[in-house]
């Protein structure tokens, strides 16, 4: 699969300097970021029409975050010099043409205005000439040949914001608004999301302890992440070696072996260097989005590790390399730590998760069928491989399939069929027999497998929206279920007594809390593993319903979100 690192990349150095400098002129507000009012400025001076530019904006702005970086711009303007010629835009043919070069589009009157606001004038070979300071009464140098003078142009100079004194009687009314989370400042929509999750969402975790039944509190790491895919598997289905077909080399940790040879979880990310970093180094790492699983405790960090290297695949998204689900004797042998709230936390993190079956392995043990049942709730990320299908024949290869399909709808339980992609993911050629069709079949499916691999970034901005959706939900339910059972206490004798019959009629109190707010039964958490984690806890020490905290999500999700979304939409429609 190849994914370039980016136009930016493959200019050269006259164009990475030309395009940098009106990168640096577009962006306004000196944070690398170019926005929709930014761009509008500076794309008008192409002359192209309304709907070329919001086509430049929708290729170039490709993963809906609501601002131009580098790359991204550099994109923009390789678009706007195709289009110019006339071109129909697609990003097809930015790929095809990326490669033959693309010349800078032309844009109208831009030289004068990085003129004047370098200090220089072009001269009349296009280049700037770096005008001297003037003085009143200046008079020829001593060649004969007088200063350059500063000319005189239009140029529309961008408005300072002024500044009003106020009274004292309404200082204090401005400074409380001035607090009040605006998302007029926000330039892109994972931006808007921090703020929105600080100002509203996690006071609500924190009160009802949102973190110590559900998920720990987000970080900006967690924001900031790059999409990651998750591989899950019985040993020996190939899930190290697909990550090593997919990056076309090996990875610091990686071994592949028949017997159970991964028995940690590996992090492949990118990296200035090829390097392994012990779990525990990695969970205080406040630039990575694994400080959760401290949670897990030294058992689990003792089984995991980061293995980072420079790969231009990686700079896209990361894989999650986990250890083999055990089937049969093995699986008796327990693990020294959680091993299916370890998956279900990455789970709730990864944009997709494929799930690898051997043809010779079809079984799904009681280990696995628990790590399946974890990933209740993200059905929408689920894939499922049918890996080294090579080995089999046409005709048992169709009946493999089947009994794959009957075996997951015992364990999915939904009505729905997942998407199978049948193939051999490795660096072995498929083996080329005269009575053997399935050539055809596995290079379609590999295609198919890619381009689903390939949109993972283009989506990991709405991905982020989507789970964070998902998560002010939860947490909603969550509140109301901890403050119902708070309200059902006793305020003076019997409290042990009446915590012991809250949490053994768990599902009575679920429901009564689903008639009472009207909510959807499908949203609301796992009745064992809430009971298990209220046993923990005092009820009494829980916190009662707060309204004015549960509007503030309210109006997040039905007011906010919009707004933001809708300012960081396309500024051209």
């Amino acid at each position: 699969m190849e994914i370039a690192s980016g136009p930016f990349t493959s200019c050269s150095k006259e164009q990475q300097k030309l395009f940098q400098d009106w990168f640096n002129f577009a962006d306004s507000d000196g944070d690398g970021r170019v926005t929709g009012n930014d761009a509008t400025k500076l794309f008008g001076m192409s002359d192209l029409s309304k709907p070329q530019l919001k086509q430049v904006w929708a290729l170039a702005d490709s993963k809906r975050q609501g601002f131009l970086g580098i790359n991204e711009f550099t994109t923009a303007m390789q678009l706007i010099s195709l289009a110019q010629e006339g071109e129909e835009l697609n990003s097809d043919l930015l790929n095809l043409k990326t490669a033959a070069g693309v010349s800078p589009p032309t844009m109208k009157d831009l030289d004068a205005l990085l003129a004047s606001a370098n200090g220089s004038s072009p001269n009349s070979s296009g280049s700037l000439t770096e005008s001297p300071p003037q003085t009143n009464g200046s008079k020829p140098d001593t060649n004969g040949t007088t200063p350059l003078r500063p000319i005189p142009l239009n140029i529309p100079l961008r408005p300072i914001p002024s500044i009003k004194m106020f009274s004292s009687r309404s200082s204090r009314k401005k400074l409380q608004v001035a607090v009040q989370p605006s998302l007029t400042a926000v330039t892109s929509v994972i931006d808007g999301l921090k703020r929105l999750y600080n100002a509203k969402l996690k006071p609500l975790e924190v009160t009802y302890r949102f973190n110590d039944f559900v998920s720990p509190v987000l970080t900006d790491s967690d924001f900031d992440a790059k999409p990651m895919i998750m591989l899950l598997g019985q040993y020996s289905t190939g899930k190290t070696t697909f990550i090593k077909h997919l990056l076309k080399c090996s990875y610091p940790g990686a071994h592949i072996g028949p017997e159970p040879t991964t028995d940690r979880f590996i992090v492949v990310t990118s990296g200035p260097d090829e390097r392994s970093i012990p779990g525990n180094t990695v969970a205080v790492h406040a630039d990575m989005p694994f400080t959760g699983l401290s949670t897990f405790g030294g058992a689990f960090l003792s089984k995991f590790e980061c293995s980072q290297m420079p790969h231009p695949l990686l700079e896209h998204f990361s894989f999650v390399d986990t250890p083999g689900v055990l089937s049969g004797e093995k699986q008796r042998t327990q693990r020294s730590y959680d091993f299916t709230g370890v998956i279900s936390w990455f789970a709730a993190k990864c944009d997709l998760i494929l799930l690898l079956f051997d043809p010779h392995k079809l079984d799904i043990s009681d280990e696995f069928k628990r790590v399946i049942s974890s990933l209740r709730g993200h059905d929408d990320k689920i894939r499922v491989v049918l890996n080294k299908a090579d080995q089999v024949d046409t005709q048992q290869l169709m009946r493999v399939y089947g009994a794959l399909m009957w075996s997951l709808g015992k364990v999915l339980n939904t009505p729905e069929v997942v998407r199978v992609y049948i193939g051999s993911f490795n660096d072995k050629p498929v083996k080329e027999d005269t009575d053997y069709m399935g050539k055809d079949l596995f290079e379609k499916e590999q295609d198919d497998l890619l381009e689903d691999l390939i949109d993972i970034p283009k989506k990991a901005c709405d991905r982020k929206i989507n789970e964070f959706v998902k998560r002010a939900r939860d947490a909603k339910i969550h509140a109301y279920i901890i403050s119902h059972l708070k309200k059902e206490m006793p305020a003076l004798m019997g409290k042990s007594k009446a915590q012991k019959r809250l949490v053994a009629n768990l599902e009575t109190v679920f429901a009564e809390v689903q008639r009472e707010f009207h909510l959807p039964v499908g949203d609301f958490p796992s009745v064992d593993h809430f009971r298990e984690v209220l046993m923990r806890y005092s009820i009494e020490d829980f916190e009662k319903l707060k309204p004015k905290m549960i509007h503030g999500v309210d109006e997040m999700l039905g007011y906010d979100i919009p707004d933001l979304l809708k300012s960081l939409r396309n500024p051209y429609d």
